[in-house]
C-alpha cells in the first residue's frame, strides 16, 4: 500500500511517490532536521520474507560503507509498520536509459558521463564489493548531467578462495543460483559460477556497448535465447554500428 504524503517516517516527511519496482517504492521526502530533500526506498510488503529483508539490509550496509561521489549516499535505515526503508540522497533526474533516449549522444558525451561511474565501481571493487547488477536502471543521471551508481542489493563481499583467486561468497547464496538482470549478465553469472570484479566489468561493457551502438550486444526473443548468446557468441564489432 502506498505511503500517503505527509506521513512522518522518523525525522522525514513523505512528499510524493517518485518510482516503484519489484523491490518496492521510492518516495521524495523532506529531512525535517536538516531541511533537505531525500529519497526513501521502502521494501515491498509482498517481499517481506527473510531473504528479501536480508537483501534490503545488505544494500544498506554495502552502500553506506562506500564513500564516493558517484555512488549513491545512504543517510539512514529503519522500519515503519513492518516495512524496511532506506533514506538516501535524492537524485533529481532519471535513469541512464532516460538520458540516452532524451537526444543524440556523442561518444564524448557517453565517455564523459560514465567515467565517474567506472571510477565509483572501481572504488567498490577496491573495497572488496562486487555489484553484480550493473545496468542502465542502476545508474541515475541528475539534471545537471552527473551520474550515480545505485542499488547494491545483489552485492556480495569478495573473498579469497583456497587458490587465492578472488571469488564471491555469501552464506545466503549457493553456487549455481543465478542472480542479476539477463541482458547484462556475464558468462560466469549465467553459469551460476563464483564471481569477481571482472563480472562487473563485463556488465559495464555491455551497458557501454548499448549506449554506443543503440542496441544490446546480446538480444533474442526469450531470456533463454539471450543467455545462450552470452555463453556462446561474440557480439558484433562496434564499427558495424558506427561507420
Amino acid at each position: 500500500m502506498p505511503v500517503p504524503p505527509g506521513t512522518r517516517v522518523g525525522l522525514y516527511e513523505i512528499v510524493a511517490l517518485i518510482g516503484a519496482g519489484g523491490m518496492g517504492e521510492v518516495y521524495r521526502a523532506n529531512d525535517t532536521r536538516l531541511n533537505r530533500p531525500v529519497a526513501i526506498k521502502f521494501l515491498s510488503a509482498t517481499l517481506a520474507d527473510a531473504e528479501a529483508r536480508r537483501r534490503f539490509q545488505r544494500e544498506a550496509q554495502v552502500a553506506s560503507s562506500l564513500n564516493h561521489p558517484h555512488i549513491l549516499t545512504v543517510y539512514d535505515a529503519g522500519e515503519l509498520d513492518d516495512r524496511q526503508y532506506l533514506v538516501t540522497e535524492l537524485i533529481d533526474g532519471g535513469t541512464l536509459s532516460d538520458w540516452a533516449s532524451a537526444g543524440p549522444r556523442s561518444y564524448h558525451d557517453i565517455a564523459d558521463l560514465l567515467t565517474g561511474v567506472a571510477d565509483g565501481l572501481a572504488a567498490a571493487h577496491d573495497a572488496g564489493i562486487v555489484h553484480r547488477d550493473i545496468k542502465p536502471a542502476n545508474v541515475l543521471v541528475a539534471r545537471n548531467g552527473y551520474a550515480t551508481l545505485v542499488d547494491f542489493g545483489l552485492a556480495k563481499l569478495q573473498e579469497l578462495a583456497d587458490d587465492r583467486s578472488p571469488t564471491v561468497t555469501d552464506v545466503n547464496t549457493r553456487l549455481g543460483v543465478v542472480a542479476g538482470t539477463v541482458p547484462y549478465m556475464s558468462p560466469e553469472q549465467v553459469a551460476g559460477k563464483r564471481l569477481d570484479r571482472r563480472s562487473d566489468v563485463f556488465s559495464f561493457g555491455v551497458m557501454l556497448y548499448e549506449l554506443v551502438a543503440g542496441r544490446r550486444p546480446f538480444e533474442g526473443p526469450t531470456d533463454l535465447h539471450v543467455l545462450e548468446q552470452i555463453q556462446q557468441r561474440e557480439p558484433a564489432a562496434l564499427d558495424e554500428y558506427t561507420r
